[in-house]
């Protein structure tokens, strides 16, 4: 019946102009008229053809004690298309390549701390600067005395306090394990004016220099490898080199859509039996960042959302 319904309505249309064509009426303006409801009637019929769409469908989550509940849930057709991520990701290599292959694909084969730092560079950096927020929260002796990772996997670096801190829970744990930091080293428009001692060339902040001299004097660069680009683009490429970790923290932008996409494509290259964990579960954006990304992530993927003080930690449990 719905087939039927566009052609009824342009006949009845046409039956409608006609009249003013019989009587001269200026043809012009009726062929921009039939024209518009030729286009409107083309997109109801698309709309109509098409499950997916769903205009004016609107999302919310609350969370109480680690549950969520969800306001007009998606429908199944919906799940299929909205939380669907496409790229088809490169079968697993193993963890001890997983080095060799960033050096390889990104660095040209040289380690980016060989002869660092250049004496151009040198001047613009301090000898150590560490700063992070919840970088050394329990939850990283707890997962990674639990998983016992190979290869961590961190979306959002900064100055690389928790890289370097998980580097040395490893350590101290005999783990031979690689850390790959993902993060574009760009900061925020206003990190300028809150690190007055972060030095900036031509828009460009010393950030990234920063964490390498961090991790250089922690004596950490062979533990920890980075790539500096954003979360998006660096997690799509992992995905189709075959890069995967047992251990992912997610802790890049802070935003429902920044979260909501880094969580969805991390999981993709998380090993069977890993972790992926977060940090600004609790916040006062509440439903409208991280939270609701990471809730929204569970109950579309059935798992369960673990908190551990500010982070969050997904799994089955």
């Amino acid at each position: 019946m719905m087939t039927d319904f566009p052609a009824a309505i342009i006949a009845a249309t046409r039956k409608k102009i006609s009249p003013f064509l019989r009587r001269d009426f200026i043809k012009p303006a009726a062929y921009f008229i039939l024209l518009l409801l030729t286009y409107y009637l083309g997109y109801l019929s698309a709309v109509s053809k098409n499950p997916l769409c769903e205009p004016h469908r609107h999302y919310s989550t609350t969370t109480t004690t680690n549950t969520t509940n969800m306001i007009n849930p998606p429908s199944q057709a919906a799940a299929v298309d909205h939380y669907q991520f496409q790229t088809r990701c490169g079968d697993p290599i193993p963890s001890q390549l997983i080095r060799k292959t960033i050096l390889n694909r990104v660095f040209n084969g040289t380690s980016p701390y060989h002869d660092f730092p250049k004496p151009h560079i040198k001047p613009l950096l301090r000898q150590q600067r560490i700063k992070g927020w919840g970088s050394t929260g329990a939850v990283f002796k707890n997962l990674i005395n639990k998983v016992r990772p190979k290869t961590i996997i961190e979306l959002g670096t900064f100055l690389g306090a928790s890289a370097i801190h998980m580097a040395e829970l490893t350590r101290q744990l005999g783990l031979d394990t690689q850390i790959l930091c993902i993060d574009d080293f760009r900061g925020w428009p206003g990190l300028p004016n809150q690190f007055r001692d972060i030095k900036m060339v031509n828009g460009d902040t010393m950030l990234m220099y920063q964490f390498m001299q961090n991790v250089v004097q922690f004596n950490a660069t062979e533990a920890i490898i980075f790539m500096p680009f954003s979360t998006g683009s660096a997690l799509e490429t992992l995905c189709a080199w075959g890069v995967t970790g047992d251990l992912i923290e997610v802790d890049a932008g802070h935003d429902f859509h920044s979260a909501w996409s880094d969580i969805n494509r991390a999981y993709k290259l998380l090993r069977p039996g890993g972790v992926i964990f977060g940090h600004d579960y609790f916040t006062v954006a509440d439903n409208r960042g991280v939270r609701r990304a990471v809730n929204m992530f569970a109950r579309v993927n059935g798992l369960r959302v673990k908190a551990d003080g500010q982070h969050w930690v997904l799994g089955s449990f």
